[in-house]
């Protein structure tokens, strides 16, 4: 910490009992590494009392980061929290609740099993060991008749519709006092009627003096429309600040991505007869929650080709991912390989050569608990050499694991170590050796392949994915980097709130318009 944390007084803790207006809230110079990579460098913020301030930036920028050192539970390697104007030292969520700051996660962390006002008690810090549930119902009644959402309190949260569950998750904070609200993301689950309905009760208190916001938020329609102030980060540095009502989308789309920049070169085999190989045909499908994320989507990827798919998260493009990779059914269209239809299945993905490299590939393409040497043979375990008939022949699935191990370089201390106890970076080299070491690909997806990697593995991945693509094998590339895109992509297209709207090749991509298709314009 910097000796900012020496001028902390004593006694300024404010009572959340009598206390009214928001405190002021500043983050000075904080930086946080995790072993080599730096996930914020010399970040500042400042949260004015009762205003909304949206934190912005692209998937890996640091926002989460941030958010996550204020509320303690990450320890800053340099930096302070300012409750004030006085350094506080933040080590936990409860003693960022002490200062009146309260967080809504991106995912629900309500007990579904559990009625609305067991979870609203179960939420306090000084919940007591016997309840009065007579009294506390009346506490809670009293609290609901002034609250700005209106949720009943006997109802269990399992039975609660998604929008529900959401204004329970903000009532959580105000129930506990909360002045500081911090919002990861919190409409990604909500239809724009349910997110202008949240956000605008919200933006109600705010303007009423009750609260103040910081969010992170995706969604520039929301930003213009209920934010004072933006805060920018780019690769976990400090990009700029803003009042929303003086800049336009364009300004602020340029702000997260940075300055125009030009396609960087890289030796690419030209194919002259190209055939089709994937093909979307109006693609339909849902979220989790049944509300639609992908309308209509009409797409070919040929071979030798990278087609690259912009966009900001939450816009479609993981359901997009998972249609493809048979983790989530299409509603909709029809998805065709090879000019037959492909619902990706374990032997269509095996007949058409279809081979992946998923978001989050410890979660998406790894069983955490199993080998390396496991993880390696799931394309291949039931086929010769490595088994025979029913039975699994040990030593051929070892001696595949030991030569991809050695061809990858995939640093483990054996073959037959987990994979979840690989760092990331190799954890990311098990799946490519896995799913790029066949000598049949012909359609490879990816989707943001490189996240949270170092500049090395980068590279590394590029070069895989464009020896693939010079080999003559189709490729999908879906990701958040508008640098990887422009550096690998022949053709792009933007996919924003669920349908493409734009696409290019890449040689005459227009950067301005590419930024307005992000954002929704």
């Amino acid at each position: 910490m910097t000796d900012v944390a020496s001028q902390t007084e004593p006694n300024t803790l404010p009572d959340l009992h009598t206390i009214t207006a928001p405190p002021e809230l500043e983050v000075v110079n904080m930086t946080k590494r995790f072993g080599s990579l730096v996930a914020l460098d010399n970040v500042s913020l400042h949260l004015k009392p009762a205003t909304f301030h949206a934190l912005l930036g692209e998937n890996g920028a640091g926002k989460s980061t941030l958010v996550k050192c204020i509320m303690g539970f990450y320890k800053p390697d340099h930096g302070d929290v300012l409750i004030n104007k006085h350094a506080q030292a933040i080590a936990s969520p409860r003693d960022a609740h002490k200062y009146g700051i309260g967080m809504v996660y991106q995912h629900f962390t309500s007990v579904p099993a559990m009625t609305v006002a067991e979870n609203l008690v179960l939420s306090r810090f000084d919940s007591q060991t016997v309840i009065n549930w007579k009294q506390e119902l009346d506490h809670l009644n009293a609290f609901m008749a002034n609250a700005p959402f209106k949720v009943p309190v006997e109802t269990p949260v399992g039975q609660l519709a998604a929008g529900e569950k959401q204004k329970l998750e903000i009532l959580k904070q105000l129930y506990l006092k909360s002045k500081i609200l911090i919002l990861d993301e919190p409409t990604s689950v909500l239809t724009p009627a349910e997110a202008d309905e949240v956000l605008g009760l919200i933006r109600e208190q705010v303007t009423d003096g009750k609260l103040s916001v910081l969010i992170i938020s995706h969604k520039f329609r929301e930003v213009t429309s209920f934010c004072d102030e933006i805060t920018v980060l780019r690769k976990g540095k400090y990009a700029g600040t803003g009042v929303v009502k003086d800049l336009s989308v364009a300004q602020m789309a340029e702000m997260m991505m940075g300055e125009k920049r030009e396609p960087q070169k890289v030796e690419k085999t030209p194919h002259p007869e190209v055939v089709p190989v994937l093909e979307l045909k109006d693609l339909h499908a849902n979220k989790d929650n049944g509300v639609e994320a992908v309308h209509g989507v009409n797409l070919t990827v040929h071979s030798g080709e990278i087609v690259g798919i912009a966009g900001i998260s939450g816009n479609g493009q993981r359901e997009l991912v998972e249609v493809l990779a048979g983790q989530r059914s299409l509603t909709g269209g029809q998805v065709v390989v090879n000019g037959k239809p492909y619902f990706a299945t374990r032997k269509e993905i095996d007949n058409n050569h279809v081979f992946v490299l998923p978001e989050e590939p410890l979660k998406n393409a790894c069983v955490a608990h199993m080998s390396v040497a496991e993880n390696l043979a799931l394309r291949t375990f039931d086929k010769p050499p490595q088994a025979k008939g029913a039975m699994l022949i040990f030593k051929a699935i070892r001696d595949m694991a030991t030569n991809l191990i050695n061809t990858f370089k995939i640093k483990t201390p054996s073959p037959e170590t987990p994979v979840g106890n690989l760092s990331g970076g190799n954890v990311q080299r098990t799946v490519l050796a896995r799913e790029l070491s066949s000598e049949k690909i012909n359609l490879l997806i990816a989707a943001n392949p490189c996240f949270g990697l170092d500049f090395a593995m980068v590279d590394y991945i590029h070069s895989q994915i464009l020896n693939a693509r010079n080999r003559g094998v189709a490729v999908l590339l879906v990701s958040e980097d508008l640098d990887e895109l422009l550096k690998l992509s022949d053709r792009i297209l933007v996919i924003s709130g669920g349908t493409f709207a734009y696409e290019s090749p890449i040689e005459t991509a227009d950067f301005a318009a590419i930024g307005h298709a992000m954002a929704g314009h």
